[in-house]
């Protein structure tokens, strides 16, 4: 296993980390809990020790599955993440609610303390700030009481707006969403983090699935290797020197020895020398792409955005019509577009700042061509 030093912190870390949110569905609904531990086991043992996890993934049992796995190592052999914001201590904001949630979380995973506790999923530089006012106070507490190790934030926000919050000094950690699809719009973000001795975790290496289901598309990333298309599209993270480590999303235990060939012999290069090898490959139109990471979802109008926006990816990929996805794949018809108020709701939520209005207006006068 290839290891990082994850930013300032001491903390020696594994270069590919689980990422603990695609536990086995099927497992998870049956109860079958011990089954899905044990490819965090796996991975454990083929050197991983970096593992990240948060309330709510699956069906909110991530947490209990990962703390059954890790209980059975040395807790100085790992490092696990997991992760809070308004969203996590329910109706009431408060103190105390901010605690409970920070105890369940604890008392799931079997642990006295969090190497790394994220302010989560802050999609614009609005949500940091009102969420920073109202908890990062109490995330301070909780890491000067050794109940938190290392404070982070968790962010889909662009490179930018990262790099006005990063220059505040409040975070030894960054989790930030970053493939071969949005790297070039995220940089500025993990080489200011970098720079300032932060550890740089990137999520959704595949680009939400996007990358594996279309490998004719990303056939530059695996070119004079012998790694499929996943592999290279994961190899390509890990090989930027600003980041630390990055997530597999791991639901059997192939995927970690896949994730595992991914970085064998690795080399790390400053991102601007990969921009220098990548830029000109692949489709001008990938950078436009939505990777289906469903935070658009909660359409005022019940639009189903996602699915939308899944099938507007067919005009991008030259494949089968956006009509013909719709109806094919997600059982809708052009019509449901049409009913867009243009509210902006979803594309402030956007993790990759998508046109969406424009898309939805694009897809309803289909009907009329």
């Amino acid at each position: 296993m290839y290891y990082k030093e994850y930013g300032n912190t001491g903390m020696k870390v594994s270069a590919i980390g689980m990422g603990c949110m695609r536990y086995d569905e099927e497992d998870v609904a049956a109860g079958r809990l011990e089954k899905c531990a044990d490819v965090a086991l796996y991975a454990a043992e083929q050197g991983i020790n970096y593992f990240d996890t948060a309330p709510f993934y699956c069906n909110d049992k991530s947490e209990i599955i990962t703390g059954m796995a890790l209980s059975q190592l040395d807790r100085d052999s790992f490092f696990v993440s997991s992760k809070a914001n308004l969203g996590t201590t329910g109706d009431v904001i408060s103190e105390d609610a901010f605690r409970r949630r920070l105890d369940t979380t604890l008392t799931r995973l079997k642990v006295d303390y969090l190497d790394v506790y994220h302010l989560w999923c802050m999609l614009s530089l609005e949500s940091y700030e009102r969420q920073s006012e109202a908890l990062y106070g109490w995330f301070e507490k909780v890491r000067d009481e050794g109940l938190v190790r290392h404070i982070a934030i968790s962010s889909h926000m662009p490179g930018e707006e990262l790099e006005q919050v990063i220059v505040q000094d409040q975070f030894r950690g960054m989790l930030i969403g970053y493939n071969a699809l949005n790297y070039r719009f995220r940089q500025r973000g993990i080489e200011t983090a970098w720079a300032k001795g932060m550890g740089v975790v990137a999520m959704n290496p595949l680009g939400g699935g996007v990358i594996p289901t279309h490998p004719e598309l990303f056939s530059y990333l695996a070119e004079n290797t012998d790694l499929t298309v996943p592999q290279a599209a994961l190899r390509f993270v890990a090989s930027h020197k600003e980041i630390t480590v990055a997530l597999a999303g791991v639901t059997k235990k192939e995927h970690v020895d896949d994730a595992i060939i991914a970085i064998q012999n690795l080399q790390e290069e400053p991102v601007a020398e990969l921009r220098k090898r990548y830029d000109n490959m692949g489709g001008t139109s990938l950078n436009d792409l939505c990777t289906g990471c469903g935070y658009c979802e909660g359409c005022p109008v019940d639009i189903p955005i996602p699915k939308y926006m899944d099938s507007y990816n067919q005009k991008l990929f030259g494949g089968e019509s956006i009509e013909a996805r719709l109806k094919n794949h997600w059982g809708l018809k052009l019509d449901q577009a049409a009913d867009c108020i243009a509210c902006g709701e979803c594309e402030s939520k956007c993790t990759q700042h998508l046109p969406i209005i424009d898309r939805l207006a694009e897809i309803a006068a289909l009907r009329d061509s």
